[in-house]
C-alpha cells in the first residue's frame, strides 16, 4: 500500500481539476462527465487509492490539532500557525484550517463519487465491488469525523455535488452527522472489508479498523454499552501489543504488526514521505547529524516540561516519547540547551534516518491496539465493570514495565485511564480530542489560554463568505 498512494488515474485528477477555484471546498463535479472513467476493478481500486493519497496531505498537520493544542505538547519557539494553536490564537482565515477544510471534503467528494459509480457495477466485473464500497465508507467516517471534531457542525454531503447545491450546503448537527454518515459508513465497512490483506494491499482499511473507529465514535458520544461491544469484538480478532514498546516507532522493520490497525502510510523514496522526522527535531545539527536527519529540524511539537515529569523514571515509553538529548558515540549524554534559535526536546516517535528533507517512511498511527484497550477499560469501566478495566488498563502497564493497578473505584479507575493515555499516546494526535471527548479540555487548557467557544476551531472565512448566508452557515461562536 506504501507503494501505491501515487497510483491516481486521469480520472481522478479531472474530478480534482474541474472546478473553479471558488468551490473547491465543496468540491463540485457538475463540469465534467466521469461515465467512462470507472469500467474495470482497478479503475475502482485507483479511486479509493486517491482517496487515501488526500489522507497523506491532510495528516501531516494532524499533530497541530489533536497534540499541540493539548497540554502535552507546545509550541517553544514562535512559529505561525503552531504558535496559535497552541495559544488559543487562531484566526478564521489561516491556511491550515483552510486546508483542512479542503482536504476532508476533498476526501468526502472522491468518496461520494466512487460510491455512486459503483453502485450499478458489474461483480463479475468489479469483483471487489464489496471491498471498494467498504474502504470508501471507511475514510468518509473517518473524515466526518475528523470534521465534527474539529469544527462542529458541518454540511452532511454524501453525494455527488452540483454546483448550484453546494450554495444550499448549510450546517448540519453533530448529533445528525454521527447517525447519518459516521456510525452507518462504519457498520457497512465492518462487513464489507477484510480482516486482512496481503502484498501491496496490507496497509488499506480492514474490518478490524472500521470496528476500532467506531468503538471510539461510540466512546466520543458516550454510548458505553455500543462502545464496549464493538471494543471487545477488536479483542478477539487476533491483534496484540508488541512486547516492546520502542519496537513501535522503529521504521526499519515491518509497521504492520500486530499492533498496528490503520496508520497514514508514508515511504521514503518514491515522493511518498511525511515531513513529521524533520518537523519534530530541534533546529540541532550535531543532533541531526547524529539521527542523519538531512535538511535539519524545524522545532515543531516540543514536549514540555510537564510531560517529563509525569513519568515514572522506570517507564518505559519515557525516552521515546519525550527527549531532551542525545547519546554521542562515545555513550555520553549531551542535554541540549535552550536558546533563542532552538529548542531542547522533542519526540523520537517520529525518529528514523531522512535522506532527503522532509521525505521521512515515518507512518501517522491511527489506530492500534493500545489505544484500543484503553478505549476498552474506559468503557467498561463507565458500565461498571472496572475490576475488567484494570485487568485491560494493566496489559499497557505490564508492557511499560511500571506497576499494575488494583482494588480501585471506579472514579479514580476513571482517572488511571485517562492518565494513561497520556503517557501511552503522546504525540499521536489523540490528547485533544481526549480532552474534548471526556468534557475537561477547559478545566485542563483554561490556563493555558482556552476560553469556552474554543471547543471547536474557527471555520474556514472564505468558505463563510463564499456561502454568504448565515441563516445556514454561520461562524462558529468567537471567530467573528
Amino acid at each position: 500500500m506504501k507503494t501505491r498512494y501515487s497510483l491516481v488515474t486521469m480520472a481522478l485528477l479531472l474530478i480534482m481539476t474541474c472546478c473553479s477555484e471558488e468551490f473547491i471546498e465543496l468540491a463540485p463535479i457538475s463540469t465534467v462527465s466521469t461515465e467512462a472513467l470507472y469500467k474495470t476493478d482497478r479503475d475502482f481500486q485507483d479511486a479509493v487509492t486517491g482517496i487515501y493519497g488526500v489522507y497523506q496531505t491532510e495528516y501531516l498537520n494532524m499533530w497541530l490539532y489533536g497534540d499541540i493544542r493539548g497540554d502535552d505538547s507546545w509550541d517553544e519557539l514562535v512559529k505561525g500557525t503552531a504558535a496559535a494553536m497552541d495559544l488559543f490564537t487562531i484566526n478564521n482565515d489561516d491556511g491550515v484550517i483552510r486546508a483542512t477544510w479542503r482536504n476532508y471534503y476533498n476526501i468526502i467528494n472522491r468518496a461520494n463519487v466512487m460510491l455512486d459509480k459503483i453502485q450499478n457495477a458489474n461483480v463479475a466485473v468489479v469483483t471487489n465491488k464489496d471491498r471498494h464500497i467498504g474502504e470508501a465508507k471507511f475514510l468518509r467516517a473517518l473524515a466526518y469525523f475528523n470534521l465534527v471534531r474539529i469544527f462542529g457542525d458541518v454540511p452532511m454531503v454524501t453525494k455527488p455535488t452540483e454546483i448550484d447545491e453546494s450554495y444550499k450546503s448549510g450546517r448540519v448537527a453533530v448529533a445528525t452527522i454521527y447517525e447519518e454518515v459516521i456510525i452507518k459508513d462504519l457498520l457497512d465497512a465492518e462487513t464489507l472489508l477484510p480482516t486482512s490483506y496481503t502484498g501491496q494491499d496490507v496497509g488499506r482499511a480492514t474490518q478490524g479498523a472500521a470496528k476500532s473507529l467506531l468503538g471510539k465514535v461510540y466512546l466520543t458520544i458516550k454510548d458505553f454499552p455500543k462502545a464496549e461491544a464493538k471494543l471487545q469484538e477488536v479483542t478477539t480478532m487476533g491483534y496484540a501489543l508488541l512486547s516492546n514498546y520502542n519496537a513501535l516507532f522503529d521504521y526499519t522493520k515491518n509497521e504492520h504488526h500486530s499492533e498496528y490497525i490503520f496508520d497514514i502510510e508514508f515511504e521514503e523514496g518514491i515522493a511518498e514521505g511525511s515531513n513529521y522526522t524533520n518537523n519534530f527535531l530541534p533546529k540541532n545539527p550535531t543532533l541531526t547529524n547524529f539521527y542523519k536527519v538531512t535538511g535539519g529540524g524545524n522545532d515543531a511539537n516540543n514536549p514540555p516540561a510537564s510531560l517529563f515529569a509525569l513519568f515514572a523514571p522506570n517507564d518505559k515509553r519515557k525516552d521515546v516519547t519525550a527527549a531532551n538529548g542525545h547519546y554521542d558515540a562515545n555513550g555520553n549524554f549531551i542535554l541540549l540547551i535552550p536558546s533563542a534559535n532552538a529548542s531542547s526536546t522533542f519526540t523520537k516517535k517520529y525518529l528514523v534516518q531522512v535522506i532527503v528533507n522532509g521525505d521521512s517512511k515515518a507512518n501517522w498511527k491511527v489506530l492500534r491496539y493500545a489505544d484500543v484497550l484503553l478505549m476498552y477499560a474506559e468503557a467498561l469501566n463507565e458500565n461498571g465493570k472496572t475490576d475488567l478495566a484494570l485487568t485491560n488498563l494493566n496489559l499497557i502497564r505490564t508492557r511499560a514495565g511500571v506497576p499494575t493497578y488494583s482494588g480501585l473505584t471506579k472514579d479514580d479507575t476513571r482517572e488511571k485511564i485517562y492518565l494513561e493515555r497520556r503517557y501511552e499516546l503522546a504525540f499521536e494526535g489523540h490528547r485533544w480530542f481526549d480532552l474534548l471527548r471526556t468534557d475537561r479540555a477547559l478545566t485542563v487548557m483554561e490556563p493555558f489560554g482556552m476560553k469556552p467557544y474554543m471547543t471547536v476551531f474557527p471555520l474556514p472565512l472564505s468558505q463563510v463568505q463564499l456561502m454568504n448566508d448565515p441563516a445556514i452557515f454561520p461562524q462558529n461562536p468567537g471567530y467573528d
